[in-house]
């Protein structure tokens, strides 16, 4: 059985974390938990981003021990929501969890190479703003921490929203898209009336912070899933969450010739399951 050096079995088949509550920022929201396995060489890191709508949610406290079976390190993070501090802390304190993390490399035995993010919701929100934004690696920084890069190998999301466009999203999704206060409370906005109604206020930064955005051929390849396959357009019930928002990403993707892997519930169908997605960005064996 593989396992994290030092870490514990708890009675209720969880693992508690190699490194509990590090910090790795000022705040006292940027702290994060960190499970490593036994390896005899550097090893790939998956890092979980809590969803939440960056209103809500928390990191992992504890995790299976099969997580810790797959050949790779394992990591959950916490961010200031946007209560504490508006978008783009959310996204900025998810890359400099991963420059963190890489600053770490030699001492928790992390391969540099293959960091991936994974996350549901807001947390897939993050990790595919991650995958497709430009490095955030500022040589000159008197941080050491900001020196590092931001990069990933890889995103896995699960129902995750690749825009925050509120024209976009209501031309391609419906109004339920766009009343989730994850869009527009997020920013700073009162409503989404409002937001769309003061759009040149809110647009640079509501932009900034759409993973769709940063699109470029030389990024790495996601994996998105959607729970169900929802009619258009979605007036009420759970549009935050609709498969539209993956298919606008796996339709920018294919223009840029960009590996995009999308699974919809009773709908689209990938080449490859999350596991093997995981395996292929991470370079592991099979079985």
């Amino acid at each position: 059985m593989l396992l994290a050096a030092g870490i514990r079995c708890l009675p209720a088949a969880t693992v508690e974390p190699t490194h509990q509550d590090v910090s790795y920022g000022p705040h006292e929201k940027q702290k994060l938990n960190f499970w490593k396995i036994e390896a005899d060489k550097p090893a790939p890191l998956l890092v979980h981003i809590h969803g939440g709508g960056w209103l809500g949610g928390k990191k992992q406290e504890k995790t299976s021990p099969n997580s810790l079976r797959q050949g790779y390190n394992y990591c959950s993070i916490g961010y200031r929501l946007a209560g504490v501090k508006l978008l783009p802390a959310a996204v900025h304190d998810a890359a400099r969890a991963v420059q963190f993390l890489r600053s770490k490399a030699e001492e928790w035995n992390i391969d540099p190479k293959r960091i991936a993010v994974t996350g549901g919701s807001a947390g897939a929100a993050s990790s595919l703003w991650l995958a497709y934004h430009d490095d955030l690696a500022d040589p000159d920084s008197q941080d050491p921490v900001l020196r590092y890069s931001s990069r990933v190998c890889g995103a896995i999301g699960m129902g995750g929203q690749t825009t925050l466009d509120p024209f976009l999203l209501e031309k391609s999704i419906g109004l339920a898209a766009i009343r989730h206060p994850m869009i527009w409370k997020t920013l700073g906005a009162k409503s989404h009336e409002h937001l769309m109604k003061n759009w040149d206020k809110y647009k640079e930064l509501s932009i900034e912070c759409s993973p769709m955005t940063h699109v470029s051929k030389d990024d790495p390849p996601v994996w998105i899933s959607y729970g169900k396959p929802a009619p258009v357009p979605v007036i009420n019930g759970d549009g935050i969450h609709h498969a539209g928002f993956g298919r606008l990403l796996k339709a920018k993707c294919e223009n840029l010739s960009i590996e995009c892997y999308l699974r919809v519930a009773g709908g689209e169908q990938p080449a490859i399951n999350n596991a093997e997605f995981i395996r292929r960005i991470f370079k592991l064996p099979e079985g």
